[in-house]
């Protein structure tokens, strides 16, 4: 059984400008395969910004990102495509039809023709997209973009899910319909990190959390681990990061 692991950051830091200011600081982080990651802090702790460096849309300052062994720097393809992105940012040409968004991902990823339509055919229905494939994408509501967001994500069916606020925006219905295919996907073995302002969701379906504050990595442990004794995630949470007094 192979146990490189799914993720392995090793201190990592990353500034931005001429005057150094420094977004991640020496973050060391390991996540075995398999594993739901809940990545949380505040706004500005530094979480975008890790996110952007582990799919390679920043450069890294210094230190190391390897997803499933592969370096995302050097080895910036084979890494690629182990992992899905869905992010908080709706970064989809609007004019594009849902299918069509949808079908140039699968193509890119080299799917060929005839098992890129199944696939997307499967992400239409998983994601009660069909009614809606020949939309473009501008046409759409804040909820079903979302999930056009997550079909992208998993359509050259990646090891590696990398959510960004995936439910923001969305009815309490979705949220759950999703929150439910986000736990299927875990039972079958993928491996997931989340960031999510509705820390219920988190607590919910994270086997493991880790708390980023003032760009730096504060505490992470499983579940069992930090909510010990009966405690809930959004005590922890204002403990660790500080915010317990406002």
């Amino acid at each position: 059984m192979d146990t490189t692991p799914a993720l392995e950051i090793k201190n990592l830091h990353k500034t931005y400008g001429k005057k150094k200011v420094v977004a991640v600081d020496g973050i060391s982080l390991t996540l075995p395969r398999g594993a739901f990651l809940g990545l949380l802090g505040p706004n500005g702790a530094g979480k975008s910004t890790l996110i952007n460096c582990i799919v390679g849309v920043n450069k890294i300052t210094s230190g190391s990102i390897k997803t499933f062994g592969f370096d995302v720097e050097k080895d910036y393809r084979e890494s690629r495509k182990t992992l899905g992105v869905a992010p908080q940012e709706f970064n989809v040409d609007i004019f594009s039809k849902v299918s069509s968004t949808l079908d140039y991902v699968a193509g890119y990823y080299g799917l060929r023709k005839e098992k890129r339509e199944k696939r997307v055919e499967e992400l239409l229905d998983q994601f009660g997209l069909q009614e809606h494939k020949d939309k473009v994408f501008s046409e759409l509501s804040g909820g079903l973009k979302r999930r056009v967001v997550l079909a992208r994500a998993l359509v050259h069916v990646p090891e590696f899910l990398i959510l960004d606020e995936p439910t923001a925006g969305v009815d309490v219905e979705l949220r759950r319909e999703l929150w439910s295919y986000l736990q299927e996907l875990s039972r079958a073995g993928k491996t997931i990190l989340l960031t999510s302002h509705y820390l219920e969701e988190v607590e919910l379906l994270a086997d493991r959390f880790a708390f980023i504050d003032g760009g730096k990595i504060v505490a992470a442990g499983s579940k069992e681990k930090m909510l010990a004794g009966g405690k809930k995630l959004e005590d922890v949470y204002l403990e660790l990061t500080g915010k317990n007094k406002v």
